[in-house]
């Protein structure tokens, strides 16, 4: 199944034009390479890569501080700045969607629109990995008819 990266581009459109106060959205995979991303400002300062980077080492390292804690799944994070806010909440085990926003942005309507969209990626990301790690399988298989690492390594 090939996954049209457009997919990505029209959901975080929908996200960036649900609420007037948030000025870009980014999507990174969970090493924090930016997968797709959309700003309402073209002007709007923001080093994507930099950001996207930032978010998945953030969110990763929150994570295992709330299983370290027994907290259960991490929903989102929130940081807020006196000159707007910036929330982050995981898309299944892939990937990881960032919202910058206004200072005075509703955080309900937030917290809301994170949870569908993460929902809708989640989905979309799920095919996306799956067909990744069956030709990552298929051509571990290819190169080793017995299906174990051994062969593989015997190689070498």
């Amino acid at each position: 199944m090939s996954i049209d990266t457009k997919s990505f581009d029209n959901i975080l459109s929908k996200i960036i034009n649900s609420e007037s106060g948030i000025k870009k959205v980014i999507l990174v995979d969970r090493t924090g390479l930016t997968m797709a991303s959309v700003s309402r400002f073209s002007y709007f300062p923001a080093a994507v890569d930099g950001i996207g980077a930032i978010a998945g080492a953030v969110f990763g390292a929150t994570e295992e501080q709330g299983e370290s804690l027994e907290l259960s799944d991490l929903q989102i994070i929130t940081s807020e700045f006196s000159g707007g806010k910036i929330f982050t909440s995981g898309c299944g085990s892939q990937a990881v969607i960032t919202l910058i926003s206004d200072p005075d942005v509703n955080i309900g309507l937030i917290r809301l629109i994170l949870k569908r969209s993460a929902g809708e990626l989640k989905k979309i990301l799920g095919g996306f990995f799956r067909d990744d790690d069956d030709d990552i399988l298929n051509y571990r298989d290819s190169r080793d008819p017995g299906g174990g690492s051994e062969g593989a390594l015997a190689n070498f």
